[in-house]
């Protein structure tokens, strides 16, 4: 029996969709990160009950952050976005986390760097402040251990495993390939899918406009020190219209109602089955839909049918194009 709320959110649902498509549901993902990196801290002395822990948010980790506080008797600030919602500032407030929300920016640097900006300002006035770095400290690696030997045990991939997966901060895929790897015969059975919005820094598509949005959560537009790149082996790269159809099919195909950049994951996950169909192809759905119902399904008779998308296959980032795009990365560092 779990004895908080956050450990039963944590644990993902493994659902395969069709021959050799698995997703890999979480209600919540960065609670796996945030839950182990806490203990871990815990553990070492690093913080005690009663300390209060910081980072900043878009906000599914802002959540995440604050029911681990919860669950560990610790105080939990936040710095986030404007994308932060009414829904989550009311979860929030009642769980007893400080929210301080940036003003709405039209310029997604300008509104990370002011994040950043932020807690620098904060941390020079509570020095006793743990900052979480969730970008850049690979604590948020530990609580995916767990998740990959699921998968191992589950999907029996004696003939190789594709993980496809929103890069984001790099603790999900990066972690779970890594794991993986570790306890593969050959590290080549195991290969990394990396996707991308346009616009973001991490693999270099920022002179690419999705005049849309960027997808939150699954790119940047500063460098983040947890996206280990020579883990990933193809990026794609995938616009908003063309997630909003991988998402609006997905729930419809096969009624899983997740967010936009799970839209994007499936998308890709099912270019990269028909590719290799000897392999088993996992995709990653961090977080639930309710989020998107107004901005993505709402406007579900305008998604394209998945059958009319195919990736543009690139090999020079040069070549990137608007709505999706496909490059082989082949575990190179930068």
């Amino acid at each position: 029996m779990d004895q908080h709320i956050a450990e039963s959110i944590g644990r993902p649902d493994l659902v395969r969709l069709d021959d050799r498509l698995v997703c890999l549901r979480f209600e919540t993902m960065k609670v796996v990160s945030a839950l182990a990196a806490v203990r871990h801290l815990l553990d070492t002395g690093v913080v005690r009950r009663g300390d209060t822990l910081l980072d900043s948010s878009s906000g599914i980790y802002a959540y995440a952050l604050a029911l681990t506080c919860h669950r560990y008797g610790l105080r939990c600030h936040i710095v986030g976005s404007a994308t932060v919602d009414h829904t989550l500032r009311t979860q929030l407030a009642v769980l007893g986390a400080t929210l301080e929300q940036m003003e709405p920016c039209s310029d997604l640097e300008l509104d990370q760097k002011r994040r950043v900006e932020r807690i620098h300002e904060i941390l020079a006035e509570h020095p006793e402040y743990h900052w979480m770095r969730q970008y850049h400290d690979e604590v948020h690696y530990l609580g995916y251990r767990a998740i990959a030997d699921r998968i191992r045990e589950a999907t029996g991939t004696a003939d190789g495993l594709t993980v496809v997966g929103g890069v984001g901060s790099g603790a999900s895929t990066g972690a779970l390939t890594r794991y993986l790897r570790e306890d593969a015969a050959d590290a080549s059975d195991v290969e990394l899918v990396g996707v991308q919005p346009y616009g973001s820094v991490t693999f270099g598509s920022e002179h690419v406009t999705d005049t849309e949005m960027i997808i939150a959560g699954i790119g940047s537009s500063i460098l983040f020190g947890n996206v280990a790149h020579a883990l990933y082996d193809t990026l794609h790269w995938v616009s908003f219209d063309a997630a909003l159809a991988g998402s609006v099919d997905l729930l419809r195909r096969h009624a899983v109602f997740a967010g936009l950049s799970t839209g994007a994951a499936y998308l890709a996950a099912r270019h990269e089955r028909e590719r290799s169909p000897h392999r088993t192809v996992l995709f990653i759905a961090p977080d639930t839909g309710h989020r998107y119902v107004d901005t993505v399904y709402a406007r579900h008779r305008e998604a394209a049918p998945i059958a009319d998308l195919a990736p543009r296959e690139v090999t020079d980032r040069s070549e990137l194009a608007l709505p999706w795009s496909r490059m082989r990365w082949n575990r190179a560092a930068v």
